[in-house]
């Protein structure tokens, strides 16, 4: 079987953030829809986040397969969370874009992603997420993500409406 190298410890970022930085995002993302997914953040460093969920069958579609928005989203928000990893606390992370590949179904009893920063910008950041599915021990790498994401300074969006402001 061909399968992709899947190193838990792999990271691009060599700075690391407080440990109370890392307490923060770990459990600032399991939130609303995450939370509902039961996504779980498991690995914070800076530009790198690792996130799992173990499948349930509400998480797998009609086939039997897990459910192409699982993954879909799992690679958005871990990615969004390596970015937010990047910036100072007074920054919000938001996507603007993502493409997303899937190579194969994946029909094993957990999913890992691992996202990394490969570009840092003041405003723009580009992070990539590989979803791997979990098969007993095996990972087998079953869909990658390009994702680009945009630091938005807290007080730039309406809390009211989520929307940014006329001056962004």
């Amino acid at each position: 079987m061909n399968t992709y190298p899947y190193n838990e410890r792999q990271e691009y970022m060599t700075e690391d953030i407080s440990e109370e930085r890392k307490r923060f995002l770990a459990e600032d993302f399991r939130q609303g829809f995450i939370a509902y997914c039961q996504i779980e953040g498991k690995v914070v460093r800076r530009g790198c986040f690792r996130s799992r969920v173990k499948i349930e069958n509400h998480h797998r579609q009609q086939d039997g397969f897990i459910h192409a928005g699982v993954m879909a989203t799992m690679a958005d928000h871990t990615a969004g969370y390596a970015a937010f990893s990047t910036v100072a606390e007074s920054f919000q992370i938001l996507t603007i874009e993502f493409k997303i590949n899937f190579f194969k179904p994946a029909h094993g009893d957990l999913l890992v992603c691992r996202s990394n920063v490969i570009r840092e910008g003041s405003q723009i950041i580009i992070a990539e997420s590989e979803v791997f599915d979990g098969r007993g021990e095996e990972r087998i790498l079953v869909a990658k993500a390009l994702v680009t994401l945009m630091a938005v300074p807290r007080e730039k969006i309406n809390p009211g409406d989520g929307q940014l402001s006329a001056s962004s």
